[in-house]
Parts: structure tokens; C-alpha cells; sequence
């Protein structure tokens, strides 16, 4: 299921959709990694609506993740957790999780890679942002096409070969450079559901990244 991480869909609300529509939304448009994020919400809503999105991600067979929950990852069975700078320690989620579920880390410059790699390795690192974003409070600094250019260039200097995907602010037009730029993932957001189309924008997402990657042979 890690294999599903090249487009990664960020839950997200609006006036027009629920967490729970967004997730429907990029499912139907052929995502199949789905991050449930939902900030300042209590524990039974969020297990409620995890729980409905899990089961919509296992009909489409696509990987669900749960945000900095780890327990709840573990209660309702998720495929594994993202982990913030500020949440629990990675090697201490794997304590709890062992190594069947996923584990991501967010990282925002390659001293917090290896950071990371003093402690426990994470299936995959959530880089970011690359650029402002209204979907996150407290935002580390921006880091733009150059930002990853640097990160990705340190990363194979020190055979560093963890998947790296980039988040933050990131929109239709800026992923054919992020991928040049190393980049092996995008996770995208309110781009998607503040299009015209949404579904119809997941479907073009996706059909980029895939004719990317194969020029690219990542």
C-alpha cells in the first residue's frame, strides 16, 4: 500500500464539501491515499468520520492514513499515521504500532530528515510547504522549487532513498517542476475542492504525475 503514495489527497472542508465528501471526491477521481486531517475536533467525531472513510478507502482499495493519531491508527485498524515535528516521536509510534502499519513524518528541511533518522526511519517523509497555505497554523518556513532542489540533491549525496513527498500550498500547475525538482510524491489539498470540478481535477492530477514519472522513471 505504500506504493499508493505519489498523489496523497489531505481531507479537507469547505462550503460546499464535508471531510467526508472531499475523501469521496478524490477516491472517485482515482486517488488512493487519503490523509484524514481534522484539526480541533473531538475524539468521537474524529473516530466517527474515520471510521466512514476507511471504509470507503478499503472499496477502492486505497491506503487510509490518520493524522497524528496514533492510538485511534491503532483502535480502528488504519493502514498507519502521519506524524507532525510536534507529535509523538516516530520510534515510539513504531513501540506501538510495529511494522505492519505506515508510519509518515513531517519534515521542513534535510537537518529534520536526519533528525528523524537518528530515532526510527519513517516509511516516507511529508515535505513542506511549498508555499503558504491556509489549511495549517504555525507554518515553517516556505521552501519553493529551490527548497527541494536542495533537500533532494543532500538526500542522494547521503543515500538517503525514503520517499519524500511534497505538501503545502502546492496547485495543478506547480507539479510537473516539483517532480523534476526529485520530489516522489504531491499531497494536495483545498486545490482540489476549491476546483470548478473536483473529481474531474483529481482525474487530471493524476494523469500528470503518472505521464511525469514515467518520463522521469521514478
Amino acid at each position: 500500500m505504500i506504493d499508493n503514495y505519489r498523489l496523497q489527497f489531505i481531507t479537507h472542508h469547505n462550503a460546499r464539501y464535508s471531510y467526508v465528501d472531499s475523501a469521496r471526491i478524490a477516491l472517485e477521481g482515482g486517488c488512493r491515499w487519503i490523509q484524514l486531517r481534522m484539526k480541533n475536533v473531538n475524539e468521537q467525531l474524529l473516530e466517527e468520520t474515520a471510521i466512514i472513510i476507511k471504509k470507503m478507502c478499503k472499496q477502492y482499495g486505497a491506503t487510509f492514513i490518520i493524522d497524528d493519531n496514533v492510538t485511534l491508527t491503532k483502535k480502528i485498524n488504519a493502514d498507519g499515521v502521519h506524524l507532525g515535528k510536534n507529535d509523538m516521536p516516530i520510534a515510539e509510534a513504531r513501540k506501538m504500532l510495529g511494522n505492519k502499519y505506515i508510519i509518515g513524518g513531517t519534515v521542513n528541511s534535510f537537518d529534520d530528515i536526519l533528525q528523524h533518522l537518528q530515532d526510527a526511519t519513517p516509511d516516507y517523509f511529508g515535505c513542506g510547504p511549498f508555499r503558504f497555505t491556509s489549511t495549517k497554523k504555525n507554518l515553517a518556513p516556505i521552501l519553493g522549487y529551490e527548497g527541494y532542489k536542495c533537500i533532494m540533491n543532500k538526500m542522494k549525496e547521503h543515500d538517503i532513498n525514503i520517499p519524500l513527498v511534497a505538501i503545502g500550498g502546492i496547485c495543478k500547475d506547480d507539479i510537473s517542476e516539483l517532480l523534476n525538482c526529485g520530489v516522489n510524491g504531491i499531497a494536495l489539498s483545498s486545490s482540489i475542492l476549491n476546483a470548478s470540478n473536483p473529481t474531474l481535477e483529481i482525474k487530471d492530477v493524476i494523469n500528470i504525475i503518472t505521464n511525469i514519472t514515467k518520463k522521469l522513471r521514478l
